[in-house]
């Protein structure tokens, strides 16, 4: 399981991998999906819709139990987290990602995906959603949001999708600003991170800005 959520984020994260699921269009030329058990589903747009994309007004702040910083070296953010229940190492898995964290009691992990790039937020989710279809074609946008997170504007989703008949989740805050474009994921098989939504997203909220 490890193994195929690592390679589940790797993908996301703009490589390759040869998928169970297969691409087709049907006779009236509408793209779907098909699952190695015979089944299919229509396949998604690839684009991510930002004028329907509500207002979370609730602010969001880091927890008081996050006690460590993690800082980027790339550019100026930074993530709080309990380092009772998470532990993190410089990423050796993929050139974008700088950051792998791993809870203590295992199958939840995170990644910071960092990029000393100019990248408007809209271009920022819509390369995060078409790179993840290129490994879960049927993957679905279930929620997204705007957040101010520790004073940040971010963008949050929650996706889900199918790889070699296996349910994956992840949650995610994006953020770009003057130094950069940050994508904060933390991710597992879809139960699993359902049941631990509240620690996901603990940890998410520790992300901040290190500019000032």
């Amino acid at each position: 399981m490890h193994r195929l959520i690592l390679l589940f984020l790797c993908l996301v994260t703009l490589t390759g991998f040869c998928n169970a699921q297969q691409k087709a269009v049907t006779e009236h030329g509408e793209p779907v999906v098909l699952f190695s058990d015979g089944t299919w589903t229509y396949a998604q747009p690839d684009s991510v819709r930002m004028d329907d994309i509500a207002v979370n007004d609730q602010p969001y702040t880091k927890s008081k139990k996050a006690s460590f910083l993690i800082k980027s070296k790339r550019i100026p953010v930074g993530c709080w987290l309990d380092p009772k229940k998470w532990k993190y190492k410089a990423s050796e898995s993929h050139e974008a990602s700088e950051f792998e964290l791993n809870h203590v009691d295992g199958s939840l992990y995170g990644m910071i995906i960092t990029e000393n790039l100019d990248v408007p937020l809209k271009s920022l989710a819509n390369i995060a959603v078409q790179n993840a279809r290129d490994a879960a074609p049927d993957l679905v946008v279930t929620q997204k949001e705007y957040r101010q997170v520790n004073g940040l504007n971010v963008l949050m989703m929650r996706m889900t999708g199918t790889i070699q008949d296996v349910r994956f989740s992840y949650y995610g805050y994006y953020f770009s600003g003057d130094g950069g474009a940050t994508q904060f994921l933390v991710y597992s098989s879809e139960g699993y991170l359902e049941q631990h939504i509240e620690e996901a997203e603990e940890l998410l909220n520790g992300l901040v800005s290190l500019s000032n």
